[in-house]
């Protein structure tokens, strides 16, 4: 399979400030929070709250674990209320990933704290996300939070077993063909193919005019090239001067138009030579000719 295939990516709703408009849920439980969000709490008056939270730990053992799914952990209630909360969130340097997807995978929300928060942990979280080259995340106490990314570019796409990846300029796969806006990319095929990617970039700059017509580049034995042009026709590549084999084509199809014959292959991997594989038709209706002695060619 050669042709990458349709796509539904990346693109989520954007949530631009996902701190600010949380909040608890509605009654008693609710209220406490709201109080000990109030100015001016003492920190003994949050010390001892937090103390009958941790008895209310050791003896109701499940009804603590629902209060702290819903509330956070005390130690960032303590925080929060003594101004530490994580009131806003800038996220710097994002292209293809929105907004709500690096809070989610960084696990950002309204129940830390900003004094509590593992900044390693969240950058490994981050980290972690194909698209993600690189990421700082600093906190701005009291209450702030960066996060900038260096994203992956999208460079080019890659086959193998049959699925098509887009991949960096590294290689690296970033994630799996959906959408049709990549297609255009520059398009290798076969194992080792994605490390190789500016190899075959500089094939389709040494085409020229014809670059145009080449559909994709196969990786043989991840030695040589072979190009899959638009009409079908495989062109084999030598494996030491394959720019100047592109060239040649190049010139071949200005003057022949080799491309445009009924062939199935050209072998250039021979310097000087250019073997050519017909199709069945033509090798058929070549050797009718050769049996009336008529002269034949491509």
């Amino acid at each position: 399979m050669l042709r990458p295939r349709g796509l539904s990516q990346v693109k989520a709703s954007r949530n631009k400030t996902p701190m600010r408009s949380r909040r608890g849920p509605r009654g008693g439980e609710g209220k406490l929070v709201g109080f000990l969000r109030l100015p001016g709490l003492g920190s003994s008056l949050v010390i001892a709250f937090l103390a009958g939270i941790t008895y209310l730990g050791a003896s109701a053992g499940g009804q603590y674990q629902d209060f702290i799914h819903d509330y956070g952990r005390p130690r960032d209630m303590a925080a929060r209320a003594l101004g530490f909360g994580i009131d806003s969130v800038t996220i710097a340097g994002q292209i293809e990933l929105t907004e709500a997807q690096i809070l989610n995978a960084a696990g950002v929300d309204a129940k830390q704290s900003l004094m509590f928060l593992d900044v390693d942990q969240m950058r490994s979280k981050l980290l972690a996300l194909p698209l993600v080259k690189n990421v700082s995340v600093r906190k701005l106490f009291p209450d702030r939070l960066v996060i900038d990314v260096t994203e992956r570019r999208p460079y080019g796409l890659w086959q193998k077993d049959g699925a098509v990846s887009i991949i960096a300029a590294d290689g690296e796969p970033i994630d799996a063909l959906r959408d049709p806006k990549f297609e255009s990319l520059p398009f290798v095929v076969g194992e080792g193919a994605n490390q190789r990617i500016d190899e075959y970039l500089g094939l389709l700059d040494a085409a020229g005019d014809l670059r145009g017509k080449i559909r994709a580049g196969i990786l043989v034995s991840q030695r040589r090239w072979t190009l899959k042009m638009a009409s079908g026709v495989d062109v084999m590549l030598p494996e030491v001067n394959a720019k100047a084999a592109v060239a040649r084509l190049a010139r071949l199809e200005q003057e022949a138009r080799v491309l445009e014959k009924d062939v199935v292959s050209l072998d250039l991997r021979i310097p000087g030579k250019l073997y050519v594989r017909l199709t069945e038709e033509a090798a058929a209706a070549r050797e009718a000719a050769k049996s009336h002695g008529k002269g034949a060619h491509i």
